[in-house]
């Protein structure tokens, strides 16, 4: 629809619907295939009435002066920082001409340019003329694309303001994907995800329905608290997109548990094959060690008979000192009796 809009010389379209419905893209894929540059406004914080004429000038010299390039002036309400960029606008739709956007020495270059072309089209070389045939040429390959929200009052306030914002343009409604369109979405972009043919069309389908039933709660919202809650495409791609994410996390939560699980195991392989090992080198000592004990034992055996043998060898010692300690006593005896009797010989 927009693409046969902008084919038609003049053809400017209104695109109503929601913040995510695909507006602006689909207005830029409409003017690629109608073979059309875009051209939008870059806002920022002090952009003002005096830049968008700025922006008006460029566009209406490169669309109306020779060799006249098609173009489209793509606007969304978010742009429009202030009411007063849709009076130039109004009076771009309506009739072409902007008061005051160019000076008289300004509009004398861009018929200078013209004259020519313009003889060669029967146009009289006057001034009235010239302008005619310079805001036609303008009107011809400047196409305007206002991308418009109808949430809220602001809607309705520009429409009945700026009357050629409605009457000068094709409407276009950007209404809720059918559910078709929704399940073949949700399946184009879930291709390259690694599940199950069968898996992935039941996750299309139910995705779908999750987002046909929220628009039903919506409505449900609506009927209770006289508040609305939208949902566009944008949404559904945001789910399709967090539903990846999420699976793509999951797996490699997975991976991760699978690779731990797989270190451990690998840990107690591992661990098994030292215990075997060890265990056969506890046998070989074990067999070492009863060795050396019966060799103890033995040697503990020999030390038991020796320390008896010696023993008995202490106790025949000890006879023999008393006998020896006996004798000695009886010595000494004699000794003293031999010095008293021969202290009486002398």
């Amino acid at each position: 629809r927009v693409s046969r809009i902008l084919m038609m010389p003049g053809g400017n379209a209104l695109l109503v619907g929601v913040g995510g419905s695909g507006k602006q893209s689909l207005s830029k894929l409409a003017a690629f295939i109608c073979h059309l540059s875009v051209h939008q406004i870059a806002v920022t914080s002090d952009y003002n009435v005096n830049d968008l004429k700025e922006n008006l000038r460029d566009m209406y010299r490169r669309a109306g002066v020779k060799p006249g390039l098609p173009m489209t002036f793509l606007l969304a309400d978010s742009q429009i920082v202030d009411e007063h960029f849709l009076v130039y606008i109004n009076d771009l739709l309506s009739s072409g001409y902007i008061p005051d956007l160019f000076t008289k020495e300004e509009y004398d270059g861009i018929f200078a340019s013209l004259r020519n072309i313009a003889k060669a089209d029967g146009v009289p070389d006057n001034r009235s003329s010239m302008l005619d045939y310079f805001i036609s040429k303008v009107r011809s390959n400047l196409h305007v694309v206002l991308c418009f929200s109808p949430v809220g009052d602001t809607f309705r306030q520009r429409a009945r303001k700026f009357p050629g914002i409605v009457n000068c343009t094709s409407i276009d409604w950007f209404l809720e994907w059918p559910k078709d369109a929704l399940v073949s979405v949700a399946l184009r972009f879930l291709e390259n995800v690694d599940i199950k043919p069968e898996i992935r069309e039941n996750i299309a389908y139910h995705m779908a329905e999750v987002h046909l039933s929220v628009g039903t709660a919506s409505v449900e919202y609506y009927r209770r608290e006289k508040r609305f809650n939208y949902t566009t495409p944008k949404s559904f791609l945001e789910l399709i997109d967090f539903y990846k994410n999420l699976l793509r996390n999951r797996k490699m939560e997975m991976l991760a548990s699978i690779k731990r699980l797989e270190t451990g195991l690998d840990t107690l392989m591992r661990t098994n094959k030292d215990v075997k090992s060890l265990q056969e080198f506890l046998e070989v000592k074990r067999v070492e060690v009863e060795a050396k004990k019966a060799a103890t034992d033995d040697l503990l055996e020999a030390m038991v008979e020796q320390r008896n043998e010696a023993m008995e060898q202490e106790n025949v010692a000890d006879n023999e000192k008393r006998k020896a300690d006996d004798a000695a006593m009886k010595a000494r005896e004699l000794e003293e009796q031999a010095a008293g009797d021969l202290a009486v010989a002398k």
